[in-house]
C-alpha cells in the first residue's frame, strides 16, 4: 500500500518561498495523479495544484494565481510544490493525495490516498 509523506512546512514572513516535498513509499506515482490541498483551520479542504506522473500535465487552482508551481522527479519518486511570494492567507496545513483515476481532480473525494500534511505558517 502507498504511504505519502509531506515535509518543508515551517514558518515564513510575508514574501518568502518554501518548497514542499511529497514523498512516495511502497509504490510509484507511475499511474497517478497527485495533488496537493491545503487546509486553514474552520475552512473546507481547498485544492491547490494537480499533477500528472507520466507526462507532466499540471492543472492549478484559482487561490495560487500564478506564485506555486508544482513539479515531479520521477526518480525519487516526489513531487514538490514551489511556493513564492508568500501571504498570510496562504497559512494552512499542506496534504499531497493520490488519485488513481488520473482525473486532475480539485474534488478531494476524488483521491484516495493522502499524506498526514505539513503546516506553513506565514508572518508579517
Amino acid at each position: 500500500q502507498v504511504q505519502l509523506v509531506e515535509s518543508g512546512g515551517r514558518l515564513v514572513q510575508t514574501g518568502g518561498s518554501l518548497k514542499l516535498s511529497c514523498a512516495a513509499s511502497g509504490r510509484t506515482f507511475s499511474t497517478t495523479t497527485v495533488g496537493w490541498f491545503r487546509q486553514a483551520p474552520g475552512q473546507e479542504r481547498e485544492f491547490v495544484a494537480a499533477i500528472s506522473w507520466r507526462g507532466g500535465t499540471t492543472v492549478y487552482g484559482s487561490s495560487p494565481a500564478g506564485r506555486f508551481t508544482i513539479s515531479s522527479d520521477n526518480a525519487n519518486n516526489t513531487v514538490y510544490l514551489q511556493m513564492n511570494s508568500l501571504k498570510s492567507e496562504d497559512t494552512a496545513v499542506y496534504y499531497c493525495a493520490t488519485d488513481p483515476k488520473a482525473r486532475y481532480s480539485s474534488d478531494p473525494n476524488d483521491y484516495d490516498t493522502w499524506g498526514q500534511g505539513t503546516q506553513v505558517t506565514v508572518s508579517s
